[in-house]
């Protein structure tokens, strides 16, 4: 039985996304100081977000990479200012070092999301299971080195559902069992792939466990419309619709208003 903190099944939840990098893909999202961050909490959550997940490491191909000390200090200052001045807020922090998700948890974070499903921190289950965090896992191929580059799939499904199966249970093992699922669109995999897995969506079902959606002014978007991440709104849009018509649980986003739209209205369909 599965052991979450908050209840992410009952109705769609919208995470806001809140980069405290100065390099991430959509500028929009980028908060780089205690002012604008916790106006833009402010905002979400006014616009009806369920969760907030703050990142210090952009993961956009040919981002910079950033050492522990750099990345503790984006994120563990703004988790501490938006716990203090939004005290009830669901907190996730995006991070896949170890020491940070430890140090998060200590400091009242909800949940860890981790884009390299394991592989960049050989404690990282260890530290979920210590703290009893939500883990939200998203299939990665590679260490953050490698994550952004193509890879050679055997069969794209059956190779995601192969990975699920095998962390799960590495999960499991450690009394792991408050996993939230996240196919990890736009991480090593083609367009093609993108769509193909996003109109497979329904496959993960069998795992019983939250599905995230995070899709929001991704390339799979832009480039398929010869846009850019400022321009993608629309077609997230669409995508995420869809996506929560298909099942998603969670709608990881840039803009919380318009998910929350899609929130409502899905609703309505049920």
């Amino acid at each position: 039985m599965n052991d979450f903190r908050h209840n992410y099944l009952d109705e769609i939840k919208i995470m806001g996304i809140i980069n405290t990098t100065p390099d991430s893909f959509y500028s929009g999202s980028r908060c780089n100081d205690e002012k604008t961050l916790l106006l833009a909490t402010e905002s979400m959550l006014s616009a009806g977000a369920d969760i907030l997940d703050i990142g210090g490491v952009s993961t956009r191909p040919g981002g910079q990479a950033v050492d522990y000390k750099e990345e503790r200090k984006r994120i563990i200052p703004a988790m501490k200012a938006i716990r203090k001045n939004f005290k009830d807020v669901i907190i996730s922090v995006d991070t896949f070092n170890a020491e940070i998700a430890d140090e998060a948890c200590a400091e009242g974070c909800d949940i860890i999301n981790d884009i390299s499903g394991g592989y960049c921190s050989d404690n990282m289950f260890q530290v979920v299971a210590d703290n009893k965090a939500d883990y939200i896992l998203m299939h990665s191929v590679s260490n953050k080195n490698g994550m952004m580059q193509n890879h050679k799939y055997d069969n794209i499904l059956n190779d995601i559902i192969k990975f699920f199966d095998d962390k799960i249970k590495q999960l499991n093992d450690l009394g792991v069992a408050n996993i939230i699922i996240d196919p990890g669109f736009g991480f090593s995999k083609t367009l093609e792939e993108n769509y193909h897995l996003f109109n497979n969506l329904d496959i993960f079902e069998k795992y019983k466990l939250p599905i995230l959606v995070g899709i929001s002014r991704k390339s799979m978007i832009y480039k398929l419309l010869d846009e850019t991440p400022q321009d993608a709104l629309n077609g997230t849009t669409i995508l995420n619709t869809i996506a929560a018509i298909k099942g998603a649980n969670i709608l990881r986003v840039h803009d919380v208003k318009e998910a929350v739209e899609i929130k409502k209205i899905v609703a309505m369909l049920h």
